[in-house]
């Protein structure tokens, strides 16, 4: 088993996602704490009996070691205890993957602040506390992984840029984690998944991506690879392999995992680029000639003017 004697906690652990990763990596030996208060996909209703003791009892039955923190990431507070219940339990604190997340879409202009504050707490802050809390041990004992999920509405999204803003910084956080804490033998790397779960794609996600095809906003090609998209059965095993001694050498990388597919994204970098030849700032009616020729060539308004009816 590839990681006996390891420890690990999975955020959002009880469904979904979270909980192939969960059961993947009990399957390979971890004793994992699945972190979970089991609560609805706006953040804010309970859904009954925990999901979460559910979850942590199938691991159990089959063989591996599993115990809970019904706690949520939003609470930085909570991550820390969560980080030493790990340690405490099971003696060390070796692998984290940030996965908890919730959903509160609304466009901009209809969005209250409670909605972004949640979200992006939950998705980008709480990364941030519970990597905060576990890197000093992962520090010292000179080994560590660090799994972010990520998600494509970073690239740019319609109805959640609460979202799409915080899935970004995620991207960027892992990045600065990584060369942070890197030599010390802990690796951070971004995972932006698709699979098919109560957060991602429910009967109002799919009316709204509907909508959207309507619209113009999406392809038909987008449309279809969301609501025929695959399980979280296709994600865990990356996951799993990151989290690997084999992949001691992977840092700072964001990858796009999906049924019958892994794919890796560029590092950011700048494309083009106008240079002046002498110190004199460039002048409005320079840039008016030069941008459209040299930096956007081949570039298209993702979202043009509509026209006045």
């Amino acid at each position: 088993m590839k990681f006996e004697n390891r420890a690990a906690i999975v955020t959002g652990g009880a469904r979904g996602i979270g909980r192939a990763i969960a059961e993947e990596l009990a399957r390979e030996g971890a004793k994992v704490v699945i972190m979970d208060p089991g609560l609805a996909k706006d953040g804010i209703e309970t859904e009954g009996a925990s999901p979460a003791e559910e979850a942590a009892e199938a691991i159990r039955e089959a063989g591996g070691t599993a115990i809970v923190a019904a706690e949520s990431v939003d609470d930085h507070e909570a991550c820390g205890r969560t980080v030493e219940l790990c340690k405490s339990e099971f003696g060390s604190v070796d692998i984290l993957v940030n996965n908890a997340g919730v959903l509160r879409p609304k466009m901009i202009w209809n969005m209250p602040v409670e909605s972004w504050d949640l979200v992006v707490g939950i998705h980008l802050r709480g990364q941030y506390s519970m990597i905060h809390h576990s890197a000093g041990y992962m520090r010292e004992q000179r080994w560590g992984r660090i799994i972010n999920m990520g998600s494509e509405a970073w690239r740019g999204t319609v109805g959640g840029a609460n979202y799409g803003a915080a899935k970004g910084g995620v991207f960027s956080l892992t990045r600065a984690m990584a060369r942070e804490l890197g030599k010390y033998g802990v690796t951070a790397n971004t995972i932006c998944p698709a699979a098919a779960t109560r957060l991602t794609l429910d009967e109002a996600v799919k009316e709204g991506f509907r909508k959207r095809l309507e619209a113009g906003l999406v392809t038909q090609e987008r449309y279809d690879a969301v609501v025929n998209m695959g399980g979280p059965e296709h994600v865990a095993p990356f996951v799993s392999y990151l989290c690997s001694d084999d992949a001691a050498n992977i840092n700072g990388q964001a990858f796009r995992v999906e049924e019958r597919k892994v794919a890796i994204y560029n590092d950011p970098e700048m494309k083009a680029s106008l240079v002046k030849a002498d110190d004199a700032p460039f002048t409005t009616e320079e840039l008016r000639k030069l941008v459209p020729s040299a930096l956007l060539q081949g570039y298209t308004n993702p979202a043009p003017a509509e026209a006045e009816s």
